[in-house]
């Protein structure tokens, strides 16, 4: 069995440790300008129940989330997220911030800086953080992650992903977590061999 302080926990951001989808509906009902009530808070992964029609249409909200109205510094911290990741930290596991945040071309050096600035507010601790899409190239041992596609890529190439449970993702099955403290159970459980 491996020693904690060598076991790396590839962490996502955005709907797992950050309240995305419920910031980005607040957003969006002003990018609409549509009551709140009216998009609903259970979504699908590219937020089609809001009427986004495509890429294009979303990566204009998303500009207009991150630019204009600091989306990556002013989500809520989903619930547990500090408490738990404190608690591995302080077991010795290595916490690696993995996030595709950088997709959308000439604003890196904020959405970067609002990436930090939510990290450190909130207190969230980690060894490393990485801005990357392709996640099974960081080297993590256990991922926790919410993207339907990105579960079934890193479970494609064996690695142990934890699927942080949401509207997007209900289809994926276990390993799920729908709390921070399930992850914990979940990660304190592994064996190292992909299987908990």
């Amino acid at each position: 069995m491996a020693v904690k302080s060598d076991i790396v926990i590839g962490v996502d951001l955005d709907g797992v440790c950050a309240d995305f989808y419920g910031r980005m509906r607040e957003i969006a009902a002003e990018w609409f300008e549509r009551p709140i009530d009216d998009l609903s808070a259970e979504v699908s992964y590219g937020l089609s129940e809001w009427g986004i029609k495509d890429h294009a249409h979303y990566d204009s909200l998303h500009r207009f989330a991150v630019t204009q109205r600091e989306l990556f510094s002013s989500m809520e911290m989903i619930p547990g997220a500090r408490k738990y990741l404190r608690l591995l930290s302080d077991e010795g596991y290595r916490i690696r911030i993995i996030t595709h945040r950088l997709f959308i071309h000439y604003f890196h050096a904020t959405a970067v800086e609002q990436t930090v600035n939510w990290l450190d507010s909130h207190g969230i601790p980690y060894w490393d953080l990485c801005f990357m899409k392709e996640k099974s190239q960081v080297g993590a041992d256990i991922y926790v992650e919410d993207s339907p596609d990105n579960i079934e890529q890193l479970r494609d190439k064996g690695l142990f992903t934890i699927c942080f449970g949401n509207s997007t993702n209900r289809h994926i099955v276990e390993p799920r977590a729908e709390s921070w403290e399930e992850v914990y159970i979940l990660v304190s459980s592994w064996n190292g061999t992909g299987r908990q």
